[in-house]
């Protein structure tokens, strides 16, 4: 089975080709991404408009780069899937629209993916991670703690009250006079800073229920920064080691207790699974290691270019929906939000229990 992935969501503009064979095995043949950070920068973050058009701008062009690395024509595919949503909504009608047209021209099913679905599926096809697993998903929108108990079979333990934990690294960085995107920028300076020297908080810390909360986190960094203002590049440094070591033990307590909850809902999990583009963080990584061994469970995080946003996890999510039989139709409509829980997966047989 080929499926074409279209995936347009953000500032992304993302195209790729993926085989799913009869056992579930995936393979990527193409996997096209083109950043927009450069027409985002200054602007310290991401401007939906500006987005939107670079997206019409490239999309057709990363399209035949990924067919043509694939070395596939659209008669050889099995499927066109395309992110439709949630995200910044004119990105995703551009996406959503393409994918549309070549289905139609081409006589080819269209998949309508979430674009959580497919960060929650992309283990599958790293590593064939079996259900249910326990997913950590944390980039620059959302965080979440996840089981993934099948394809459309989603429960939301715990998510963040306020900013994601990308975003908050994001605003840090923005703070403190650093660039964009800000979370890389935020790690490379807290290697040589003193993680000690501000007391931050650890929001949330030791609750039974698994969510959480970065705007106070992020207020007290604030008000640290303007209590020694101006600041020096030590300070910086500082100040981000103090607040990425704060987050760093906010994910640890946070996933034991959503660990706790998985356990008793859902059983054991078979893995803690990571996706999101704050993976990349080498101390959340090692926080998440930390937590599946305490856990007796393996960790799986896939490589760093299929963490952040990308056409493979589109179509690698496609591939797997249409194994199932599950298509969308050609007037199926974008979403700017679109909760986990409002997937819908293959229909319960009468008489059968839930999973």
């Amino acid at each position: 089975m080929l499926v074409l992935g279209i995936e347009t969501t953000c500032d992304e503009t993302a195209a790729a080709v993926v085989e799913r064979s009869g056992d579930g095995q995936g393979r990527i043949l193409s996997n096209i991404v083109l950043s927009q950070v450069s027409e985002h920068a200054a602007f310290g973050g991401v401007v939906p408009e500006i987005a939107a058009r670079a997206h019409v701008e490239a999309l057709d062009r990363i399209i035949g780069k990924a067919m043509a690395e694939a070395g596939k024509s659209f008669s050889e595919i099995d499927g066109v899937a395309a992110a439709a949503g949630p995200g910044l909504i004119g990105g995703v009608i551009v996406g959503l629209t393409t994918a549309k047209a070549i289905a139609l021209v081409n006589d080819k099913p269209l998949i309508a993916i979430n674009h959580l679905e497919a960060h929650a599926l992309t283990a599958r096809l790293t590593a064939s991670t079996q259900f249910p697993y326990c997913l950590f998903l944390a980039s620059g929108g959302h965080t979440q703690i996840l089981a993934v108990r099948g394809v459309g079979d989603y429960s939301l333990l715990g998510t963040t009250l306020d900013d994601a934990i990308g975003e908050a690294f994001d605003k840090t960085a923005k703070l403190l006079g650093l660039g964009y995107p800000g979370g890389p920028q935020v790690e490379k300076e807290a290697l040589r800073g003193n993680a000690t020297r501000f007391t931050l908080p650890r929001p949330m810390h030791g609750r039974p229920e698994p969510q959480f909360s970065l705007s106070g986190l992020k207020t007290a960094l604030r008000l640290d920064a303007e209590a020694i203002a101006p600041l020096s590049d030590q300070d910086v440094a500082d100040l981000c080691a103090s607040f990425q070591q704060a987050v760093v033990e906010v994910i640890h307590d946070r996933l034991r207790a959503g660990m706790k909850m998985f356990r008793a809902r859902h059983g054991a999990p078979t893995a803690l699974v990571a996706a999101g583009g704050v993976a990349a963080n080498e101390a959340v990584r090692k926080i998440l290691q930390r937590v599946a061994f305490e856990h007796g469970i393996k960790l799986v995080v896939p490589p760093g270019e299929l963490c952040t946003d990308n056409g493979a996890m589109i179509a690698w999510a496609g591939a797997e929906r249409l194994a199932l039989g599950l298509t969308d139709p050609l007037d199926f409509a974008p979403r700017a939000r679109w909760p986990l829980e409002d997937i819908a997966g293959p229909k319960t047989k009468p008489g059968m229990m839930d999973a």
